[in-house]
């Protein structure tokens, strides 16, 4: 063996020169790869380096006074100056301190002196919408307040974006208040105003962020309606705002839920819309009258909580008693009779006529005038009852004579009041000393001198009625 041959040592035969040129530059090769990554790994130049447009977390190397430097994984910081730093909010500027980690956008990787430039507001922005768009997704509600107006709606911030709730999107509580009151006086009055949204449409390229107040209340008082009916109990008073008006009756807002007052239940009067009573926007009492905690419903009236008119109107009646009617019209069932102050009784076929009549016509006629007798007041249905047949009845004979000596007592004591007050004026004493001089101790006694007075009488004249 020669020991000067080349291939001496590297495992293959003289024959084969192919393999020994080939076989020496790979050996060589692999050595000089390693010592190369050795080299880059020591040198720091096999880091990552930024590209534009990228967003990467960074940490804030050093503040200085017209630049920040970020760490962001390179061998040099990156630099936030110039109108950058100046956009950025003194009170949030104040918070970007050394060691403190934030966003920032890669504007250029590289400028003209070898520096990053990175944007702290662009990757701030980047991220509002990208929650934007998880809103858009989950449809979660998002509570912000306005911060402006155009002829169209509302400007409304979600993080640093702006969003715009079109007039359509806006609650019927506030767009009524917006119709009522015509002019931008009311639309200024509403900046500052805390406002629920949801994300309804995103399109970044157009920057375009569409935001919906009506939906996110929708939403709101769904989850608010299931809590308030397991608290929420018949009988309950609660305050309330009147959020939509409808042929039917009008929807009320109670701690977040709706609840409707049926027409019947809106007034005592007779009315033939809510709206003659009630708009969009007008804060009522309510009281809770039903709940379906199935149907999630819940009933409720303002009328109850009010004073029956009805009720006043008839306090001065009496059952048994007479009154002057006029027939307002006839049914199958019976005639209706107007007896004064807007109060309707009904006479029912069968207490019309003693004999078997079809129809009301065969006994009275509209705009005819009788004496009628009321037989029932239902305060609860607010119904009367009137009978023409008994207005003769000897079953209220001893009614009807007690009342007529009430009436007549009645109109003694009113013409005697004014001679009372004559004199007591004439000697210094009071009408009612006067009065308590003149009237008897039984009268004095008793809950009602002129009802005494008339049982008295009633009594006493009875006998020679009835032998009579």
């Amino acid at each position: 063996m020669d020991i000067h041959d080349p291939t001496h040592g590297l495992g293959v035969e003289p024959s084969d020169p192919n393999k020994v040129e080939n076989s020496i530059p790979n050996e060589l090769n692999h050595a000089e790869l390693n010592s190369m990554e050795s080299l880059l790994g020591k040198e720091g130049l096999g880091l990552d380096f930024p590209k534009a447009g990228e967003i990467r977390q960074g940490v804030i190397a050093a503040v200085k006074e017209n630049e920040i430097l970020v760490s962001i994984g390179t061998k040099s910081e990156g630099i936030i100056s110039g109108r950058e730093l100046e956009s950025i909010p003194a009170a949030e500027r104040a918070t970007l301190q050394p060691g403190v980690e934030i966003p920032v956008y890669v504007l250029n990787p590289e400028d003209d002196n070898g520096n990053v430039v990175l944007s702290y507001l662009r990757a701030a922005e980047q991220q509002d919408w990208n929650k934007v768009n998880e809103y858009l997704a989950s449809g979660e509600v998002i509570e912000s307040k306005v911060v402006g107006f155009n002829k169209g709606g509302l400007l409304v911030p979600v993080g640093r974006l702006r969003g715009f709730v079109p007039a359509s999107q806006i609650s019927a509580v506030r767009r009524a208040m917006i119709e009522e009151k015509q002019g931008e006086e009311h639309w200024e009055k509403m900046i500052g105003e805390p406002i629920q949204v949801r994300v309804i449409e995103v399109d970044q390229e157009r920057r375009r962020l569409i935001l919906s107040e009506r939906l996110a209340i929708q939403e709101t008082r769904e989850s608010l309606k299931d809590r308030l009916l397991e608290e929420l109990k018949e009988g309950d008073v609660r305050r309330g705002r009147v959020t939509s008006v409808a042929d039917f009756g009008v929807f009320v807002n109670i701690e977040g839920a709706d609840g409707l007052v049926h027409l019947s239940e809106v007034s005592w009067e007779r009315i033939t819309h809510p709206r003659e009573v009630l708009k969009v926007g007008q804060e009522v009492q309510v009281k809770v009258i039903s709940i379906d905690r199935e149907r999630k419903r819940i009933g409720l009236s303002i009328r109850q909580l009010q004073e029956d008119p009805w009720l006043k109107k008839v306090s001065h009646l009496k059952e048994g008693q007479l009154v002057e009617g006029k027939i307002t019209h006839l049914t199958k069932f019976g005639a209706f009779a107007n007896i004064g102050e807007d109060l309707e009784g009904l006479i029912h076929l069968s207490e019309l006529s003693e004999q078997h009549i079809n129809h009301p016509k065969e006994v009275v006629k509209e705009g005819e005038v009788l004496t009628l007798r009321i037989i029932k007041i239902d305060p609860e249905r607010r119904r009367i009852g009137l009978s023409l047949r008994k207005v003769d009845s000897a079953a209220y004979a001893d009614l009807d004579w007690k009342m007529a000596l009430a009436e007549e007592v009645q109109e003694i004591v009113e013409e005697e009041q004014p001679a009372a007050s004559s004199q007591a004026s004439e000697t210094g004493e009071s009408p009612g000393t006067a009065a308590q001089t003149e009237s008897s101790p039984s009268e004095a006694e008793s809950p009602s001198g002129s009802e005494s007075v008339a049982d008295h009488e009633s009594t006493s004249q009875l006998p020679n009625q009835e032998s009579g």
